[in-house]
């Protein structure tokens, strides 16, 4: 018996990046993830087929018997894929849920990757039991977004993508951007404060989380900050995007 095969509720979670798909069963009462972390890397090219045969083959592995969480980079909207970075262009205009329910023969449901992680974090992380709007920010290769009202997520929000200075706002204050543009921590993160400064300005959030590969070394960055809003870390890392989308799956097994 598998560790996950008593008590519970359970949920499994798939998180599908650009270079690597990650999976685990979670305690769906913690967040925590109950089984190793299983990584295979992404299909190149990624296109929707054989994605797919890695999302079964990580369930394979795991021996899970139930629905699946899968978070993507992808806008998605009723189980439909609207938009393709990081993964084929073929993407769009896909039914995802039902891709994935067939090749995985488990009923599968598909949110952004962001999302997800921001519903982790609001559910187990930083943002547990905040009330308002909260706003969860992943800064890495670019910058995604998850926004609460009130715990209710606001789907597909993609604040990355904002115009300011004329410029895509990811490619000024993505974490990706201190490397290309040879940026100290304190050079980066004032951008980073010119970008949250504009979010609070257009949403006046409570709270903003701030997640993505970044937030592994807040000291470097976290307070140069100063953008009129209530600032924290996330607090589940690399396993927010599991989590998040494990909340889709719930089974008591």
């Amino acid at each position: 018996m598998t560790q996950y095969e008593s008590g519970g509720p359970f949920g499994y979670g798939i998180d599908i990046g650009g270079t690597g798909m990650k999976a685990a069963p979670v305690d769906l009462r913690t967040g925590e993830l109950v089984g190793a972390r299983e990584r295979i890397d992404t299909p190149q090219p990624a296109t929707p087929e054989a994605m797919a045969e890695v999302a079964r083959e990580l369930v394979v592995r795991h021996a899970w018997n139930g629905p699946v969480g899968i978070c993507m980079p992808t806008v998605v909207r009723h189980g439909f894929v609207h938009s393709a970075a990081n993964i084929d262009k073929s993407w769009i205009g896909v039914d995802a849920d039902a891709l994935f329910t067939e090749a995985i023969g488990q009923n599968v449901s598909v949110m952004n990757d962001a999302d997800a992680a921001g519903a982790a974090e609001m559910t187990w992380g930083a943002g547990a039991g905040r009330a308002g709007v909260v706003i969860t920010l992943t800064f890495g290769t670019g910058i995604g977004s998850g926004m609460f009202v009130d715990g209710v997520l606001v789907p597909n929000t993609e604040l990355g993508h904002l115009e300011l200075d004329g410029h895509d706002a990811e490619t000024r204050a993505a974490a990706s951007i201190r490397d290309r543009d040879d940026l100290s921590w304190s050079e980066w993160a004032e951008r980073v404060d010119h970008y949250l400064k504009h979010v609070v300005m257009l949403f006046s959030p409570e709270l903003i989380i701030l997640g993505g590969g970044a937030s592994k070394k807040p000291d470097k960055w976290v307070p140069k900050l100063d953008p009129g809003c209530e600032l924290a870390v996330a607090t589940l890392a690399n396993s927010a995007g599991i989590a998040g989308a494990a909340q889709l799956s719930p089974t008591a097994t």
